[in-house]
């Protein structure tokens, strides 16, 4: 049975900075493109990063660009999303995905291509 979880919840000022994580289980995560969706308040499932199966190529979306890294363990089944100068805006309930695609290509903002999902972790930046 596969298992996918995240970790790193908190609530930060604007400026700040938190890492979310990711472990997967009953897969070897190293065989997917894995990345990160976030969903706001009233709005819908968005994808913002994305980095290949072997780590070598990342994609983020533009309002992420320069602030957020994603990274991954694959012998450990986990990868990270370090998020830095958190604005208001990135307010939102983040979920880590598993694509079912080694690479990222062009797909990896459609939620259509995920194979797994998190449950989802609430970030909230306020002040």
């Amino acid at each position: 049975q596969v298992q996918v979880s995240e970790s790193g919840a908190d609530s930060v000022q604007p400026g700040g900075s938190l890492t979310l994580s990711c472990t997967a289980s009953g897969v070897r995560l190293m065989d997917y493109a894995v990345g990160w969706f976030r969903q706001a308040p009233g709005k819908g499932r968005a994808g913002i990063t994305c980095i290949h199966g072997n780590g070598g190529t990342k994609n983020y979306a533009d309002a992420v660009k320069g602030r957020f890294t994603i990274s991954r363990d694959n012998a450990q089944n986990t990868m990270f999303l370090q998020m830095n100068s958190l604005k208001v805006e990135d307010t939102a309930v983040y979920y880590c995905v598993l694509y079912r695609v080694v690479y990222c290509s062009d797909i990896w903002r459609q939620t259509g291509y995920a194979a797994y999902w998190g449950q989802g972790t609430q970030v909230t930046v306020s002040s």
